[in-house]
C-alpha cells in the first residue's frame, strides 16, 4: 500500500476504513448516485466522470465547451454508462445559480459534487505588479465558482441527509512554493472553505475532502516548460484517487512531501522560507510566464 494510501487511513470514516483495509468486495458506494463533476470535458474531469461512470454513477457533466462534453457524454454511453450534459462558465455566477436550478428540475439532488474546473497561474510577482487580473481569474474560478456551485446545491444534500464534495487543490497550500501566489491563494481559499463548512454540515451527513495532489500531467500545464522534466500522475491516475475519495469520504488526501512541508512550514518557518528563496531563484520564470511564446 502506497504512503499516501496509508497516511489516508487516519483520515477517512471507520466503515471506509474496514473497506480499504479489508478489500473492496461488494457494489461501489457511487451505484444508483448522482455525480457532478466540472471541468469535465477534459483532464483530471474527464477521466473523474469516466471511472464514476464505471461504478455505476449517472454523472452529471460541466464544462464550457459543449462539443467536448457531447464526445465524453457519448463515450461514456457507449460504455454502457449514464450521462448529462451541462454547458455552463463557472466564472459567471448568474451561470451558475442557472446551472444549480437546471439540475435540481432535470437530475434531482446531487449526491456527490467533484469541484475540478481550475485556472493555474505559474508567474513570480516581479513580473505579476501589474497583473492584478490574475489574482481576480484564478479567484473567479478557483473558489468563487466552486463555493457558489457548492452553496447552490449543499440545502438538498443536507436535506436528504446526505452529500459528499471533493476539491482538486494542491499540495501548494501546504508548500506555499514561490511563483504561485495568486493560484495557492485561490486553491488555500477553498480548502480552509470546505474544512470550515464541513465541520458546520457534518452532522447533516454532507462531508468534504481536499485532494492536494502534486503535479498531474493535463493541458492546463502544457504552457509551463518548467515541468517539462518534472515527475507527474496522469489524469487517470488522479481521477482514480478521486473516486477512492468519493467512495471513502476522507477530510483529505495528501501527498508525504506535501504534509513534510507543512510540518516544515509550522516548526521551522525560517529554514522553509530559506529553502523556498533558494528553489525560486533556482528555477526561472517560464517564456509563457514572461510573456513570450511557451512552445516553438
Amino acid at each position: 500500500m502506497p504512503d499516501e494510501d496509508l497516511m489516508g487511513l487516519l483520515w477517512v470514516t471507520p466503515r471506509a476504513r474496514l473497506r480499504r483495509l479489508g478489500g473492496r468486495g461488494g457494489p461501489s458506494p457511487l451505484v444508483g448516485r448522482t455525480v457532478l463533476v466540472t471541468g469535465a470535458s477534459s483532464g483530471i474531469g474527464e477521466a473523474t466522470a469516466r471511472a464514476a461512470a464505471a461504478r455505476g454513477a449517472h454523472v452529471v457533466l460541466v464544462a464550457r465547451r459543449a462539443d467536448e462534453l457531447a464526445r465524453v457524454s457519448a463515450s461514456i454511453e457507449a460504455a454502457g454508462g449514464r450521462a448529462s450534459t451541462y454547458v455552463a462558465d463557472l466564472t459567471d455566477l448568474d451561470a451558475i445559480d442557472d446551472l444549480v436550478a437546471r439540475v435540481l428540475a432535470e437530475v434531482g439532488t446531487v449526491d456527490y459534487l467533484v469541484n475540478n474546473a481550475g485556472r493555474s497561474i505559474r508567474r513570480s510577482l516581479e513580473l505579476s505588479y501589474d497583473r492584478f487580473h490574475d489574482f481576480e481569474r484564478t479567484m473567479a474560478i478557483n473558489y468563487f465558482g466552486p463555493v457558489r456551485l457548492t452553496m447552490g446545491l449543499l440545502p438538498a444534500m443536507r436535506a436528504q441527509g446526505f452529500g459528499h464534495v471533493v476539491n482538486i487543490v494542491t499540495w501548494g497550500v501546504q508548500m506555499k512554493a514561490p511563483k504561485f501566489a495568486a493560484y495557492i491563494a485561490s486553491k488555500t481559499a477553498l480548502d480552509t472553505w470546505s474544512r470550515i463548512a464541513g465541520r458546520e454540515t457534518y452532522a447533516d451527513g454532507v462531508t468534504f475532502t481536499n485532494m492536494r495532489f502534486s503535479l498531474v500531467a493535463t493541458a492546463m500545464v502544457v504552457p509551463t516548460d518548467a515541468y517539462d522534466n518534472r515527475t507527474s500522475m496522469s489524469a487517470e491516475q488522479a481521477a482514480a484517487k478521486v473516486v477512492r475519495a468519493l467512495e471513502d469520504r476522507p477530510v483529505t488526501w495528501d501527498t508525504v512531501p506535501g504534509r513534510v512541508g507543512a510540518v516544515v512550514n509550522v516548526v521551522a518557518p525560517r529554514l522553509s522560507d530559506a529553502l523556498m528563496s533558494r528553489f525560486h531563484r533556482s528555477v526561472p520564470d517560464s517564456a509563457a510566464a514572461r510573456g513570450a511564446s511557451p512552445r516553438p
